[in-house]
């Protein structure tokens, strides 16, 4: 009866063939889900926030370290998903490798990643919705006490959701090739607007911040070393990186698909690399064409881009990104309501949840039961929580993970030095170990008030194990791993 039991790689494999999940899903169809979840509204409004705040032209640079780091870690996701194509992603490659209560904390950590970031999104969608239509703002706006339109995208989210996967991403994929074009009329637009003495100095010398913060607002790293705040200069680049890396969280969820994908070992790295590399490029061209628009000091922090566009006249997209965020926003909300329902699936398959929430609808292929229940939560907390406050806990949840990931690649290769592996992390582990401590870098750019609120989430997750996963998962009880806990 160890924390540290781990579950058999054999077994995970043999489980993920008969575990009712429908294969429909192609290489395509995953780089289309990637670009969903990846490109929200935050090539819309953080790389005006933190050029003005933190980086001044060099966001560029802060999203080109953004990009690294997210590639880094997603190479690690790639050689496990080849590997082990499984629903739980980087909750099983830590249970198989690590152990059961490092298992259960990253599963922990990606619910929450994946349902705060699908209630903060739905709260934003339904005020931009609101903005576009005239609808009245006591029901569909950051101020309402019940955010009606949040409760609505959600539902009807849902239901796409758990009628079938393939139904999921052909939605995906309409809604990310309107955004994409979006975001490329966006690029060559503001190509004719290009001034390059605003990205003169790129690298603003740095400076005292305006005004001070309380040390809860501070970055970790700041408050341990008890540095003088400061913005601009290499500090304020990688300060940006780390918030501006919540842009690219959300790449991960494809491992989730493993068991609904036609030929995982291949088709997994493709999306997981080709959906990276694609929202890198337009990132750092937006970030790149909004900072030779605007001077950095004059950006406007609450619509960056479409204020840019209307200081030149040029009205007509700042409506086009408008509706860029619409369905930004939709596809995000689409992806993150599919990746609850597998790690929750996974998890409760495992017995670390309740093992009815497991079961797999006979006719749509989907865990329904599970799917539903994280939509509840969804809503609720988008329905009466105003939670933007709270978008940095994504990002914090979502480098955990990457730290586990990228641990388990030297671990599972001594452990397991003969399981094929059609893709292989190269320069292991040296590359791996860089990962983990570049991610450990990034959480520590993190403001203090986001690690105190995710110790706190990690002690209620620790609660819950002891109480419930550690005696009831399939390895306490001694039920074969391999059993069909799918209903």
């Amino acid at each position: 009866m160890s924390v540290l039991r781990t579950l058999p790689v054999e077994d995970v494999l043999e489980r993920t063939e008969r575990s009712g999940l429908a294969r429909r899903l192609s290489g395509v169809d995953l780089v289309g889900f990637g670009i969903g979840i990846i490109i929200g509204t935050g090539v819309f409004t953080l790389a005006g926030i933190e050029a003005k705040e933190h980086a001044g032209p060099a966001v560029v640079l802060a999203f080109l370290v953004g990009g690294v780091v997210a590639a880094l870690a997603a190479l690690c996701y790639a050689e496990l998903a080849s590997a082990v194509p499984t629903a739980g992603s980087a909750y099983t490659y830590g249970y198989t490798t690590l152990g059961e209560i490092f298992a259960w904390i990253i599963g922990w950590d990606l619910l929450l990643e994946f349902a705060l970031g699908a209630a903060v999104v739905s709260r934003s969608w339904s005020g931009y919705v609101s903005s576009l239509l005239g609808l009245p703002p006591e029901w569909f706006s950051e101020d309402a006490t019940v955010n009606v339109g949040a409760i609505l995208i959600i539902g009807v989210l849902t239901v796409v959701a758990v009628l079938g996967i393939r139904e999921s991403s052909w939605l995906t994929n309409a809604l990310v090739v309107v955004k994409v074009s979006v975001c490329v009329l966006v690029i060559v637009a503001g190509l004719f607007f290009f001034n390059g003495a605003h990205l003169t100095p790129f690298v603003p010398p740095s400076q005292p911040a305006e005004q001070g913060a309380s040390i809860l607002e501070q970055p970790l790293v700041s408050a341990a070393l008890g540095m003088e705040q400061s913005m601009y200069g290499f500090g304020g680049v990688l300060t940006a990186a780390a918030i501006v890396f919540f842009a690219y969280t959300g790449f991960e969820a494809l491992a989730n698909l493993g068991e609904e994908t036609k030929r995982p070992r291949r088709d997994l790295p493709v999306g997981l690399l080709g959906s990276l590399v694609v929202c890198t490029v337009l990132y750092v061209l937006v970030a790149l064409v909004l900072s030779a628009m605007v001077d950095y000091t004059q950006i406007d922090e609450a619509a960056p881009l479409a204020a840019a566009f209307h200081s030149v006249g040029a009205h007509w997209v700042a409506a086009l990104i408008a509706l860029g965020a619409v369905t930004g926003l939709t596809s995000v909300m689409m992806v993150e309501l599919v990746t609850i329902g597998r790690i929750g699936f996974a998890m409760s398959r495992d017995g670390l949840l309740p093992p009815k929430l497991s079961q797999v609808h006979r006719k749509w292929g989907t865990p329904h039961r599970v799917t539903i229940g994280g939509a509840v939560l969804v809503m609720l907390l988008g329905g009466f929580v105003p939670i933007a406050e709270l978008a940095d806990m994504v990002s914090i949840g979502a480098l955990s993970g990457f730290v586990i990931v990228a641990i388990a690649i030297p671990v599972l290769r001594h452990r397991k030095p003969d399981l094929p592996r059609p893709f292989r992390m190269p320069w292991s582990p040296v590359l791996p170990v860089l990962t983990a401590v570049a991610c450990l870098y990034l959480m520590t750019n993190l403001s203090v008030l986001t690690w105190v609120r995710f110790a706190v989430w990690l002690a209620l997750g620790l609660v819950i194990y002891l109480a419930y996963g550690y005696r009831k998962s399939r390895l306490a009880t001694g039920a074969p791993v391999t059993d069909d806990a799918s209903g």
